[in-house]
């Protein structure tokens, strides 16, 4: 499905999370190091939704711009795995009550994972990130949330995905709260956990991951200062993590900016190539 990159680089692994509703997937694929590797090595296509099937269990929902994406894989998607980019589908609370934390049984659960790979087989992507936000758990009469809903989903996923889809956990939510508690079998299917709150540093706390899997910092491109990203950049990088996320890349040369972390996590600045 994908590609090795020209050059492999040292350090981190670098995660874009895109706005699709209003960017281009295909400007991470323009960001590129001195030596020829990728400054991104993640692109995360944002964002799917999870919605009630009114049934206790759900529904996976793609809103016109995440199909445009998908539709348009041969220009937004392709070119970025080419060039030895995964590219992955992040799946959202939709402001219901449907979530990932309240199946109402395993067989739900299954269903929903079902949805999902058939989107990723379909699009040729490279696996899916979790992302509990905006979930009214409890209201509308839908189920509460349970400790073994997460899991379930997690196990489903990794089943039924190919074997090198990436699984990823956005740390936040009742969902991430169950998988902190989850058997350790479980927890090993998340190829990746990272902190969700941009212009931070949080260590997601999860017995037994290494810190390899983990991201504790986040930038906004678009919010958080260059300074900022540096030093998180700087903290990712001295304290052995191997996760650095980066949301809300636009259009244009964004490089000075880009570079501010690029520096500290990979000894290089970053190059644009329109």
């Amino acid at each position: 499905m994908t590609a090795a990159p020209a050059a492999a680089k040292t350090g981190p692994v670098s995660v874009a999370y895109i706005e699709v509703n209003d960017q281009q997937l295909s400007n991470v694929g323009k960001y590129t190091l001195p030596d020829g590797s990728n400054v991104f090595d993640i692109a995360i296509i944002f964002a799917a939704n999870i919605n009630s099937d009114g049934q206790g269990g759900a529904d996976l929902f793609l809103n016109d711009q995440v199909k445009a994406t998908l539709n348009n894989a041969a220009t937004q998607i392709r070119p970025l795995q080419a060039k030895g980019i995964k590219v992955t589908l992040s799946v959202l609370g939709n402001h219901q009550a449907a979530g990932f934390a309240n199946f109402s049984s395993q067989a739900k659960a299954e269903e929903f994972a079902d949805e999902v790979a058939a989107v990723v087989d379909q699009y040729g992507l490279d696996g899916v990130d979790i992302d509990d936000e905006f979930v009214t758990y409890g209201s509308g009469g839908t189920p509460a949330p349970n400790a073994s809903s997460a899991s379930w989903l997690v196990n489903a996923l990794d089943a039924k995905l190919p074997s090198d889809s990436l699984i990823t956990l956005y740390d936040i939510g009742q969902a991430a709260t169950q998988l902190k508690q989850a058997s350790s079998t479980t927890i090993a299917k998340l190829d990746h956990i990272w902190n969700p709150y941009y212009g931070q540093y949080n260590v997601p706390q999860f017995p037994g991951v290494a810190k390899a899997k983990l991201g504790a910092a986040a930038v906004d491109i678009s919010a958080t200062s260059s300074s900022t990203a540096a030093n998180l950049a700087t903290r990712t990088k001295n304290d052995g993590y191997g996760v650095f996320v980066t949301y809300n890349l636009q259009a244009g040369d964004k490089s000075s900016y880009v570079s501010s972390f690029t520096q500290p996590l990979y000894g290089q600045n970053a190059v644009y190539t329109p």
